[in-house]
């Protein structure tokens, strides 16, 4: 396995390109399977998991080509319906292949997903959504089993405890889009990777109104075409180096976005006192940790302070002098990232769903473990800040989620090696 070496104390400075959204790649390349046409996708991140999804689509009987290391050539002429856990396990997106199985096949058989271990997310809408549809719906030997052949639009409502569904409200809309008769999904999902989804549906023929909105509107239509499509930038990896900026002092311009994906986030770096100058398809940040002010944030779906950036603003805020409280309600045991973020010297302390954090003057590197996806994203950033060296382990997390981060950061002069973990000092690895 490899791992990450990284040198603190240096602050990020250039610009850096903005790669496609994994969150809206992913069940675009599921949506293709709605027609036998085929379906061209370009500013596709280079990802592990985008490399998984075109190995099960591969699978499913589709003929996947990758025309160059951002764009993919999908047609699935001929298609299956089940969908293997040894496949379907390697990540969570993976359930969204639910709704164009059942949209074009009349039946699935999909295994439960696996993905990054950050607490329970369950599918309980996913299933109550599809049986709206008029779908019957069974759970057989870990598998998702269902049987469409009545398909029909219909009113379904996706409200959860923890609020609306993103995969769930994309599996509906799939599933909608070649039922017959009309579908209105209400506490839909309103992010932007769901607009994108709905854009690209749309090209397609599909009758969509609504997309981005909590209401929905489907008109079902009978088949659809194939397209061209360009994913949109990702937020999540655009706020990730806004944080690190922020965390090291840094003046770095993110190039190739869409500045209002990020409000919340912009909202909460301008009351702890930064100040990134906005451009039309630019964020430039220029700030001094020092001055910086302790800020409160709760997570929450779309448009407010999204849960995949939480780890990065507690690693943030372990520098800020003050006491912040940050509040997961998303996923509310979202939070082992805090053990290694407190083995550099961060003070953290955990209750229910919030983690209280009271800043220190520093952190200093140490040997670290990523646990998931946003976690090792959140350690890249504590490393950035820290005196001395910090060694990341298993960083295959974050190559799931953020195309060439290392790459990335050396051109914001940053020391970051890739290394085997055989090369990691034997002192090292008895402390870790």
């Amino acid at each position: 396995m490899k791992v990450f070496r990284i040198v603190g104390g240096q602050a990020l400075h250039g610009s850096v390109p903005i790669s496609g959204a994994k969150n809206a790649a992913l069940p675009i390349f599921a949506a293709c399977l709605l027609t036998d046409q085929p379906c061209t996708i370009t500013n596709v991140p280079d990802l592990s998991d985008i490399r998984f999804m075109a190995e099960i689509l591969e699978h499913l009987g589709a003929e996947v080509t990758r025309l160059d290391a951002n764009s993919w050539r999908i047609c699935a002429r001929e298609l299956k319906c089940v969908a293997p856990y040894e496949l379907v396990r390697q990540m969570r997106a993976s359930i969204c292949l639910l709704g164009p199985l059942v949209g074009r096949m009349r039946k699935a058989r999909v295994s439960f997903p696996g993905g990054c271990v950050i607490g329970p997310r369950p599918i309980d809408l996913h299933i109550k959504g599809l049986r709206k549809l008029g779908c019957q719906v069974e759970i057989e030997g870990g598998f998702i089993v269902v049987d469409a052949s009545e398909l029909r639009g219909s009113p379904v409502f996706l409200g959860g405890r923890n609020g609306s569904t993103v995969t769930g409200t994309a599996n509906m809309i799939m599933a909608a889009v070649l039922a017959p008769g009309v579908t209105v999904i209400e506490n839909a999902a309103a992010e932007p990777e769901v607009s994108d989804l709905c854009e690209m549906l749309v090209r397609m023929g599909a009758r969509i109104q609504g997309g981005g909105s909590h209401s929905i509107r489907i008109e079902g239509v009978s088949s659809l075409s194939g397209t061209t499509h360009s994913i949109i930038p990702d937020r999540i990896e655009a706020g990730t180096f806004l944080l690190a900026a922020a965390m090291t002092g840094g003046d770095i311009q993110l190039n190739g976005i869409i500045p209002s994906h990020n409000s919340a986030l912009l909202d909460r770096l301008e009351a702890a006192g930064a100040r990134p100058d906005v451009g039309v398809d630019s964020i430039r940040l220029c700030t001094d940790p020092g001055k910086l002010r302790p800020v409160d944030i709760i997570t929450m779906p779309y448009p407010g302070f999204p849960t995949d950036l939480q780890a990065q603003m507690c690693s943030l805020m372990t520098v800020v002098d003050g006491i912040s409280i940050i509040t997961e309600r998303i996923y509310p045991n979202r939070f082992m990232h805090v053990p290694e973020l407190q083995r550099m010297g961060a003070d953290i302390s955990i209750e229910g769903s919030s983690a209280i954090i009271k800043g220190t003057s520093s952190l200093s590197g140490a040997p670290v473990m990523a646990s998931d996806l946003r976690a090792s994203a959140a350690l890249v950033i504590a490393a950035l800040a820290a005196r001395g060296e910090t060694w990341i382990q298993r960083v295959y997390h974050i190559d799931r989620g953020y195309e060439r981060i290392d790459e990335k950061l050396r051109m914001l002069s940053v020391t970051i090696e890739r290394l085997p973990d055989s090369e990691m000092p034997a002192s090292i690895k008895e402390i870790a």
